[in-house]
């Protein structure tokens, strides 16, 4: 019965999955090097070529089969210029809600039910948790946001710092697109169907000239370039309200985290000891004026201190989302 409603489904909106005619989302596969103790991480897919300035990539975590403690079972997130949209195969997620401003949640913070079955993410500008308390399979689409708005119409910076149900703001027939992912077999033909699905949307509506590489300080920066070009006016004023408009967050915001990207990237390249990181050296190389503005924006973007950051990437359960990238 699921299996016919999901033919109709896809039938009805033009996006049946053809494996043998299309590229698909690459797969990357996980490091051999594991940190000792922890589960793998996930997967992590990246989109075909034609699809790479509208999907940033896919995580899909599965804790099926394995024993965590309650602990274990938290989920941390960076603040993201990102937009996502968010589905659970197998049991569920909550929301962390930290007891005063600026504090991380943890295990026994309060706990906020997700909106709906599928949820809708916009760009935050704060790290976010969330709590799963049994085991679960899930996946988060990272959309860009100037993208998500050009398919759908909607305002990232009407999003941001929001999670919204799904079915509450997106056209029909992303819906209908939702519901046959939800369906499908396994992940490989989940990706697919989502693929089907946006590769003509995207190419009827794309930018003339998209960015291919998505490290988020290029983008900020060709992001800029479109504003400038795309519609009369550019003074100061109107080029930060349309780039606000596109990605949710204003340009100064951007750059910010394309900084502490390369900071990040940099040290994950390096591959330095624990205690043999020089951050002051970090800072400068990044771009920030010394050591305490890095761990500032550190603080602000993760939650943590740069060394408190990778400490937990290399030994904590809960930084899965951070070692996926690596």
């Amino acid at each position: 019965m699921v299996q016919r409603c999901t033919l109709t489904v896809l039938n009805e909106f033009d996006i049946t999955p053809d494996l043998h005619s299309r590229p698909m989302a690459t797969l990357v596969t996980p490091s051999a090097q594991h940190p000792q103790g922890l589960i793998p991480s996930g997967q992590l897919w990246l989109p075909r070529a034609s699809l790479s300035a509208c999907l940033h990539g896919t995580m899909v975590r599965s804790t099926l089969g394995y024993t965590l403690t309650d602990e274990q079972r938290i989920n941390r997130f960076p603040a993201t210029p990102l937009c996502s949209l968010s589905w659970w195969f197998e049991g569920g997620s909550e929301a962390l809600v930290a007891d005063r401003p600026n504090a991380l949640p943890g295990l026994h913070s309060r706990r906020e039910a997700y909106p709906g079955r599928w949820v809708l993410t916009g760009p935050h500008t704060r790290p976010s948790t969330s709590y799963c308390a049994t085991p679960t399979h899930g996946m988060m689409v990272m959309f860009m946001p100037d993208a998500l708005h050009l398919l759908t119409g909607l305002e990232p910076a009407a999003l941001t710092n929001r999670m919204v149900d799904a079915q509450t703001v997106l056209p029909r027939d992303w819906i209908a697109m939702c519901e046959a992912v939800q369906h499908q077999p396994d992940d490989a033909a989940r990706m697919d169907c989502l693929e089907a699905f946006l590769e003509p949307r995207w190419q009827a509506c794309r930018p003339a000239q998209s960015l291919q590489v998505q490290r988020y300080g290029d983008w900020a920066v060709h992001l800029a370039q479109r504003a400038t070009l795309s519609a009369p006016g550019r003074s100061l004023r109107q080029l930060e309200r349309r780039i606000k408009r596109w990605a949710g967050l204003p340009l100064r915001e951007l750059r910010g985290v394309g900084k502490a990207e390369k900071a990040f990237f940099d040290i994950l390249a390096a591959d330095a000891a624990l205690d043999c990181v020089k951050w002051a050296d970090v800072a400068v190389d990044a771009g920030y004026s010394d050591q305490s503005h890095l761990c500032r924006i550190s603080r602000r973007i993760t939650g943590f201190s740069p060394q408190a950051l990778y400490e937990g990437i290399l030994r904590d359960e809960t930084f899965w989302a951070y070692r996926l990238w690596i």
